[in-house]
Protein backbone atom coordinates (compact mmCIF):
# COMPACT_ATOMS: atom_id res chain seq x y z
CA UNK A 1 0.00 0.00 0.00
CA UNK A 2 1.23 2.90 -0.95
CA UNK A 3 0.17 4.97 2.71
CA UNK A 4 0.10 3.09 5.97
CA UNK A 5 -3.47 2.65 7.69
CA UNK A 6 -3.50 2.52 11.68
CA UNK A 7 -5.67 -0.15 10.99
CA UNK A 8 -3.60 -2.74 8.88
CA UNK A 9 -1.51 -4.28 11.39
CA UNK A 10 0.99 -5.39 8.74
CA UNK A 11 1.57 -2.18 6.89
CA UNK A 12 1.69 -0.52 10.38
CA UNK A 13 3.31 -2.73 13.54
CA UNK A 14 2.21 -0.18 16.51
CA UNK A 15 -0.27 -0.30 19.28
CA UNK A 16 -3.52 0.20 17.22
CA UNK A 17 -2.54 -2.00 14.77
CA UNK A 18 -1.50 -4.93 17.44
CA UNK A 19 -5.08 -3.99 18.82
CA UNK A 20 -6.88 -4.34 15.53
CA UNK A 21 -5.19 -7.79 15.04
CA UNK A 22 -5.99 -8.71 18.03
CA UNK A 23 -9.72 -8.20 17.49
CA UNK A 24 -9.65 -9.42 14.06
CA UNK A 25 -8.14 -12.58 15.00
CA UNK A 26 -10.61 -13.02 18.18
CA UNK A 27 -13.42 -12.41 15.43
CA UNK A 28 -14.66 -9.12 17.38
CA UNK A 29 -14.10 -6.88 14.24
CA UNK A 30 -14.15 -7.92 10.64
CA UNK A 31 -12.65 -6.41 7.38
CA UNK A 32 -16.32 -4.92 6.44
CA UNK A 33 -16.51 -2.98 9.24
CA UNK A 34 -12.84 -1.66 8.54
CA UNK A 35 -13.77 -0.67 5.30
CA UNK A 36 -16.93 0.89 6.47
CA UNK A 37 -15.35 3.09 8.36
CA UNK A 38 -12.73 4.05 5.43
CA UNK A 39 -15.83 6.05 3.90
CA UNK A 40 -16.21 9.79 4.45
CA UNK A 41 -18.82 11.10 6.41
CA UNK A 42 -21.70 12.49 4.13
CA UNK A 43 -21.74 15.68 6.04
CA UNK A 44 -18.01 16.01 5.21
CA UNK A 45 -19.03 15.99 1.43
CA UNK A 46 -21.44 18.32 1.69
CA UNK A 47 -19.08 21.19 3.32
CA UNK A 48 -16.84 19.78 -0.02
CA UNK A 49 -19.36 20.77 -2.63
CA UNK A 50 -20.48 23.56 -0.46
CA UNK A 51 -16.98 24.78 -0.89
CA UNK A 52 -16.83 23.89 -4.56
CA UNK A 53 -20.04 26.17 -4.74
CA UNK A 54 -18.92 29.19 -3.19
CA UNK A 55 -15.39 29.03 -5.58
CA UNK A 56 -17.73 28.49 -8.85
CA UNK A 57 -19.90 31.90 -7.24
CA UNK A 58 -16.54 33.47 -6.93
CA UNK A 59 -15.34 33.04 -9.93
CA UNK A 60 -18.76 33.69 -11.71
CA UNK A 61 -18.80 36.93 -10.17
CA UNK A 62 -15.42 37.73 -11.11
CA UNK A 63 -15.85 37.31 -14.78
CA UNK A 64 -19.42 39.34 -14.53
CA UNK A 65 -16.87 42.00 -13.05
CA UNK A 66 -14.57 42.14 -16.17
CA UNK A 67 -17.34 41.80 -18.35
CA UNK A 68 -18.72 44.89 -16.84
CA UNK A 69 -14.89 46.45 -16.85
CA UNK A 70 -14.54 45.45 -20.36
CA UNK A 71 -18.19 47.38 -21.34
CA UNK A 72 -17.12 50.78 -19.24
CA UNK A 73 -13.80 50.44 -21.76
CA UNK A 74 -15.90 49.98 -24.64
CA UNK A 75 -18.40 52.89 -24.11
CA UNK A 76 -15.16 55.20 -22.74
CA UNK A 77 -13.04 53.88 -25.72
CA UNK A 78 -13.00 57.32 -27.09
CA UNK A 79 -12.09 58.96 -23.95
CA UNK A 80 -9.27 56.56 -22.66
CA UNK A 81 -8.41 54.16 -25.09
CA UNK A 82 -4.50 55.24 -26.28
CA UNK A 83 -5.54 54.81 -29.86
CA UNK A 84 -8.59 57.19 -30.08
CA UNK A 85 -6.16 59.88 -27.63
CA UNK A 86 -3.51 59.59 -29.99
CA UNK A 87 -5.59 60.81 -32.72
CA UNK A 88 -7.27 63.64 -30.49
CA UNK A 89 -3.89 64.81 -29.75
CA UNK A 90 -2.67 64.81 -33.40
CA UNK A 91 -6.08 67.05 -33.72
CA UNK A 92 -5.02 69.44 -31.28
CA UNK A 93 -1.56 69.69 -32.91
CA UNK A 94 -2.61 70.61 -35.92
CA UNK A 95 -5.27 73.16 -35.03
CA UNK A 96 -2.27 74.55 -32.59
CA UNK A 97 0.26 74.66 -35.73
CA UNK A 98 -2.68 76.31 -37.79
CA UNK A 99 -3.43 78.84 -35.05
CA UNK A 100 0.26 79.96 -34.67
CA UNK A 101 0.63 80.46 -38.18
CA UNK A 102 -2.51 82.42 -38.31
CA UNK A 103 -1.11 84.43 -35.41
CA UNK A 104 2.37 84.64 -37.29
CA UNK A 105 0.49 86.23 -40.44
CA UNK A 106 -2.09 87.99 -38.61
CA UNK A 107 -0.85 91.68 -39.77
CA UNK A 108 -0.90 90.22 -43.90
CA UNK A 109 -4.78 88.48 -42.87
CA UNK A 110 -5.84 91.67 -41.84
CA UNK A 111 -4.89 93.41 -44.81
CA UNK A 112 -5.74 90.90 -47.33
CA UNK A 113 -9.63 90.74 -45.27
CA UNK A 114 -9.79 94.77 -45.62
CA UNK A 115 -8.81 94.43 -49.33
CA UNK A 116 -11.88 93.78 -51.67
CA UNK A 117 -11.68 90.13 -53.33
CA UNK A 118 -13.36 91.08 -56.55
CA UNK A 119 -11.88 89.89 -59.55
CA UNK A 120 -8.99 87.38 -57.92
CA UNK A 121 -8.25 84.03 -58.69
CA UNK A 122 -7.41 81.69 -55.83
CA UNK A 123 -5.46 79.09 -55.60
CA UNK A 124 -6.65 75.88 -55.23
CA UNK A 125 -4.76 72.62 -56.05
CA UNK A 126 -5.25 70.71 -59.23
CA UNK A 127 -6.57 67.72 -57.58
CA UNK A 128 -9.33 69.68 -56.24
CA UNK A 129 -10.27 71.27 -59.63
CA UNK A 130 -13.08 68.63 -60.41
CA UNK A 131 -14.50 68.63 -56.82
CA UNK A 132 -14.56 73.05 -57.65
CA UNK A 133 -16.44 72.21 -61.02
CA UNK A 134 -19.21 70.13 -59.42
CA UNK A 135 -19.51 72.49 -56.35
CA UNK A 136 -19.90 75.68 -58.61
CA UNK A 137 -22.47 73.76 -60.09
CA UNK A 138 -24.56 73.07 -57.48
CA UNK A 139 -23.90 76.59 -56.06
CA UNK A 140 -25.25 77.88 -59.33
CA UNK A 141 -28.49 75.50 -58.78
CA UNK A 142 -28.92 76.66 -55.58
CA UNK A 143 -28.68 80.22 -56.14
CA UNK A 144 -31.48 79.69 -59.07
CA UNK A 145 -33.67 78.26 -57.00
CA UNK A 146 -33.34 79.84 -53.55
CA UNK A 147 -36.17 82.23 -53.97
CA UNK A 148 -38.57 79.63 -54.84
CA UNK A 149 -36.94 77.55 -51.79
CA UNK A 150 -37.78 80.94 -49.77
CA UNK A 151 -41.17 81.31 -51.05
CA UNK A 152 -41.96 77.84 -50.26
CA UNK A 153 -41.16 78.25 -46.59
CA UNK A 154 -42.90 81.11 -46.53
CA UNK A 155 -45.68 79.73 -47.33
CA UNK A 156 -45.78 76.96 -45.16
CA UNK A 157 -47.57 78.87 -42.04
CA UNK A 158 -50.36 79.27 -44.94
CA UNK A 159 -50.73 76.20 -46.29
CA UNK A 160 -53.98 75.54 -44.67
CA UNK A 161 -55.57 78.65 -46.14
CA UNK A 162 -53.96 77.69 -49.77
CA UNK A 163 -55.52 74.78 -49.46
CA UNK A 164 -59.08 76.26 -48.74
CA UNK A 165 -58.91 79.04 -51.02
CA UNK A 166 -57.71 75.80 -53.74
CA UNK A 167 -60.85 73.92 -53.17
CA UNK A 168 -63.03 77.16 -53.10
CA UNK A 169 -61.74 78.24 -56.47
CA UNK A 170 -62.02 74.47 -57.92
CA UNK A 171 -65.69 74.64 -56.72
CA UNK A 172 -66.23 78.07 -58.79
CA UNK A 173 -64.76 76.44 -60.96
CA UNK A 174 -66.59 73.85 -61.52
CA UNK A 175 -69.96 76.01 -61.30
CA UNK A 176 -68.89 78.04 -64.19
CA UNK A 177 -67.87 74.57 -66.53
CA UNK A 178 -71.58 74.12 -65.83
CA UNK A 179 -72.77 77.09 -66.88
CA UNK A 180 -70.88 77.01 -70.20
CA UNK A 181 -71.81 73.87 -70.73
CA UNK A 182 -75.52 75.14 -70.82
CA UNK A 183 -74.79 78.16 -72.86
CA UNK A 184 -73.18 75.89 -75.58
CA UNK A 185 -76.10 73.98 -75.41
CA UNK A 186 -78.64 77.51 -76.08
CA UNK A 187 -76.23 78.46 -78.61
CA UNK A 188 -76.54 75.35 -80.42
CA UNK A 189 -80.39 75.38 -80.42
CA UNK A 190 -80.37 79.13 -81.04
CA UNK A 191 -78.07 78.41 -84.42
CA UNK A 192 -80.27 75.47 -85.22
CA UNK A 193 -83.38 78.04 -84.81
CA UNK A 194 -81.37 80.56 -87.32
CA UNK A 195 -80.92 78.29 -89.71
CA UNK A 196 -84.53 76.97 -89.55
CA UNK A 197 -85.62 80.61 -89.86
CA UNK A 198 -82.87 81.15 -92.52
CA UNK A 199 -84.08 78.33 -94.89
CA UNK A 200 -87.80 79.79 -94.88
CA UNK A 201 -86.93 83.11 -95.49
CA UNK A 202 -86.64 82.65 -99.44
CA UNK A 203 -89.63 80.73 -99.96
CA UNK A 204 -91.85 83.42 -97.88
CA UNK A 205 -89.91 85.77 -100.11
CA UNK A 206 -91.29 83.87 -103.25
CA UNK A 207 -94.43 83.70 -101.76
CA UNK A 208 -94.89 87.01 -100.85
CA UNK A 209 -93.87 88.24 -104.54
CA UNK A 210 -96.20 85.54 -105.95
CA UNK A 211 -99.14 87.30 -104.12
CA UNK A 212 -97.84 90.76 -105.08
CA UNK A 213 -98.22 90.28 -108.46
CA UNK A 214 -101.72 89.14 -108.63
CA UNK A 215 -103.08 91.50 -105.54
CA UNK A 216 -103.63 89.03 -103.09
CA UNK A 217 -103.80 90.47 -99.78
CA UNK A 218 -103.09 88.00 -96.71
CA UNK A 219 -102.96 88.94 -93.25
CA UNK A 220 -99.36 89.78 -92.20
CA UNK A 221 -97.22 87.29 -90.59
CA UNK A 222 -95.26 87.38 -87.26
CA UNK A 223 -91.82 88.27 -88.65
CA UNK A 224 -93.21 90.49 -91.74
CA UNK A 225 -92.00 93.95 -91.39
CA UNK A 226 -94.32 96.63 -91.01
CA UNK A 227 -93.11 99.02 -93.82
CA UNK A 228 -94.23 95.90 -96.10
CA UNK A 229 -97.64 95.73 -94.71
CA UNK A 230 -98.10 99.93 -94.44
CA UNK A 231 -97.12 99.69 -98.26
CA UNK A 232 -99.63 96.92 -99.68
CA UNK A 233 -102.31 98.44 -97.96
CA UNK A 234 -101.78 101.52 -100.16
CA UNK A 235 -101.78 100.17 -102.75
Amino acid sequence: MAAAKSWDPASAPNGAGLVLGHFIASGMVNQEMLNMSKKTVSCFVNFTRLQQITNIQAEIYQKNLEIELLKLEKDTADVVHPFFLAQKCHTLQSMNNHLEAVLKEKRSLRQRLLKPMCQENLPIEAVYHRYMVHLLELAVTFIERLETHLETIRNIPHLAANLKKMNQALAKMDILVTETEELAENILKWRKQQNEVSSCIPKILAEESYLYKHDIIMPPLPFTSKVHVQTTNAK
